[in-house]
This record gives C-alpha cells, structure tokens and sequence, in this order.
C-alpha cells in the first residue's frame, strides 16, 4: 500500500508547500494590504498564486518526469510590501502584468542567459539585501511591544537551524502560536473555514510605476528565484532546458495577474526538499513528490481565504516576526554575495544602501534608483581597470 500511495513522496511535496507557505505567505498578505487590497481580493491574491504553482508543478513535473516545483517570489512580494504603499491597486495589476511579460519575452526568446550575464551578481545580491533588510529590522522592533513572543521565535530559530533547517521556520511559528495562545493574542472569535473566491481586476499602467516596481519585480524574480532555481535543479542531476520553464511560468502569470498572481518562478530551497535521497532512491522517480506539491498547492488555492483569514487572527507582531526570520538566510546570503568581489564592492555597497532607504525621485521607487546608480558606478569602475 506504502507503494502504491508514494509516502515519501507525499510527505516531501507537503513539507514543501508547508515551507513555502510558512515562509512567504504573511509577506503576501502584506504587499496585498498595501495596495488598499479588501480581504476578498487578498483571498483571490491567495487563489491565483496557489491555483498557478499547483498547475505549472504538477504540469512541468509530469511534462518532463523532474521535481520541478514553481512557486511564487517571495523577495518579490518583499519589494512590493514597500513599493504597493500608497498605489492604486488597478495600477499594481498593470505591474504584475508588465513584470510577468518580461518573464515570458525572456523565456520565449531565450534571453534569460544573457540578461543574467549582463547583470552583476553582487548588484542583483545588493538590491535585494536592501529590499528584505527592512523585514530583519522589524523582526526585532517587533520584540519592543511583545518581546517573549519574539524572544521565544527566535529561540527556536537559532536551535533548530542547523539541525533541522528543513523545519526550522514551521517549528519557529509553532513557538509563537503557543506563546500568543498563552497570552491570549489570537483572535479567532470571526475565523471559518471558506473557499476562496476569484476576483477580476483590471489593469491600469503608469510608466512610473512599470519603471519604479515592475523592472525591479522582474528583476528581482529572475535574480533570486529563477536561477537558483535551475542551480537547483542542475545541482541535483536534472537537465530541463531553462527556457521553456521560464516561458511557461511567464504565461501562467499573465493569465493569473488580473486575479493577483503577482509572480510565478521556479522555486529554489521549497524545491530542493521534493528532490533528495530521503524522497526516492531512485532519481527518475521524485519527480512525483513535485507532483504532490502541486496537488497541494491547489488545496492551499482553494482554501486562500482561510489562509487569509487564519493570518488576520494573528498578532501583528507574530506575523512580522514569522516574516523576518524566514528571510534572515536570504539577507545574509545577499549580503555575503554583494560584498564578495571586492572590484565591485563600492557599486554593490550603494545599490544596497539606496535601495534600503526608501527613496522615491520622480515617483520611481529606490531598487530602480540603486540598480541605476550601482550600475554607472560598476560600469565606470569597470572601465577605468580596462
């Protein structure tokens, strides 16, 4: 029975999506809140992101007989809980639009190597270390209003991340439920269980906004969700061609922007857990712990407003916690990227420091700016050593 049902295989694409969701979903729920976004359309944000990972996992997995698992860019919802506050939510969907058909133009034309090439992996490193950095910070200032609820996180955290890395953000947010429950912050008095539901919103486009938040949004999934993707991918054996899958998750993105799917990309560390020994001995068979993530994924899309609603009953302070440590791993690793050459460490240093601040000139928003200015300063250095 144990065969016919795959339980490793189950087991693996649950924990994956478990993962994923534990790690990005309050991160979601904030960049939609910024937007002025309605629990309804908070709940159809949830809807399109689960229903597009779902299909495209399951699809690319069966397609090709590889774990390949999509998600959405959790750095890229980090981008827009800043970058979304204050604009209107017909003109995010324009961005998300603009965003996913660069996706697309890059894997239809096969210009994602070269755009890639092209870009410095310490600036690509350094805006987005200045985009997540906000979060790290506020996992602590959050520890000003409730500090044994983050002192009891980041306890478990700081035991149990190299132990058990796999489990370390899910366990992380068990503390922290346990402790809220015992100080009586949850709130679940208005919390049931419901079917989310679809809500069409039309676009609008700004060049401010396409330039300001949806170049960085692009940027910033291609950077740090789609190539250590495939490195993933290439790491453990598998050799998909790149283009088709960038193509594809592109597409998904369009179809799924007007309902709030912000951005699909392959999945890189959730991925990584669906393509291990421990899930199949056999390589050509794990592919179908991706394909029960997928199933999952759907469950989780279908089910997005009571995702929504379970993170409104939480404390404010246990959701950004959650957030920040989820992304600690991604803030050093930036960080130690960024400041790794030491040719290019005045550039990187910049683009982290500017995009960090927040700044807005001409309505467009810091990551442009710091990409732009770390690129001429990157640009100039590089001509003065030839």
């Amino acid at each position: 029975m144990r065969a016919v049902i795959g339980l490793s295989h189950l087991s693996a694409g649950f924990i994956a999506v478990l993962v994923g969701y534990t790690s990005s979903a309050a991160i979601i729920f904030q960049a939609a809140a910024a937007a002025g976004a309605s629990q309804v359309e908070i709940g159809s944000w949830m809807w399109a992101l689960g229903l597009g990972a779902g299909v495209t996992s399951i699809w690319f997995s069966l397609r090709y007989r590889e774990p390949i698992l999509t998600a959405w860019s959790t750095p890229g919802a980090a981008l827009l809980v800043t970058a979304l506050a204050g604009v209107p939510m017909s003109e995010a969907i324009g961005i998300f639009l603009f965003s996913s058909g660069l996706i697309l133009l890059c894997g239809v034309t096969g210009w994602f190597d070269k755009i890639m090439r092209l870009m410095p992996a310490g600036l690509a490193a350094a805006m987005l270390g200045g985009v997540l950095l906000n979060f790290g910070l506020d996992l602590f200032a959050s520890a000003q209003t409730q500090p044994w609820l983050v002192a009891a996180m980041l306890a478990t955290y700081l035991a149990l991340r190299r132990r058990w890395p796999r489990y370390v953000i899910p366990l992380s947010l068990l503390a922290g439920l346990v402790v809220a429950g015992g100080e009586g912050l949850l709130r679940f008095d208005g919390f049931e269980w419901q079917l989310a539901r679809p809500v069409l919103m039309m676009p609008s486009f700004s060049l401010t906004g396409l330039l300001g938040i949806g170049l960085p949004l692009f940027m910033v999934t291609m950077a740090s969700q789609n190539v250590p993707g495939i490195a993933v991918l290439r790491a453990h054996g598998y050799h998909t061609p790149a283009s088709p899958l960038i193509g594809w998750t592109g597409f998904s993105g369009l179809l799924l922007a007007p309902f709030g799917g912000f951005a699909l990309n392959l999945a890189a560390i959730s991925a990584a857990i669906c393509m291990g020994k421990e899930v199949d001995a056999n390589p050509g068979r794990r592919y179908k712990a991706a394909v029960w993530a997928g199933v999952f994924y759907l469950l989780m899309g279908l089910f997005g407003a009571t995702v929504v609603g379970l993170f409104s009953a939480l404390p404010t302070e246990l959701v950004m916690a959650i957030a920040g440590l989820a992304l600690l791993g991604t803030i050093g690793n930036s960080l130690t990227v960024a400041m790794a050459n030491e040719q290019e460490r005045d550039a990187a240093l910049l683009t982290f420091m500017i995009t960090a601040s927040g700044v807005a000139l001409l309505g467009i928003g810091s990551a442009f700016w710091g990409l732009v200015i770390g690129g001429g300063v990157h640009w100039l250095n590089r001509r003065h050593r030839h």
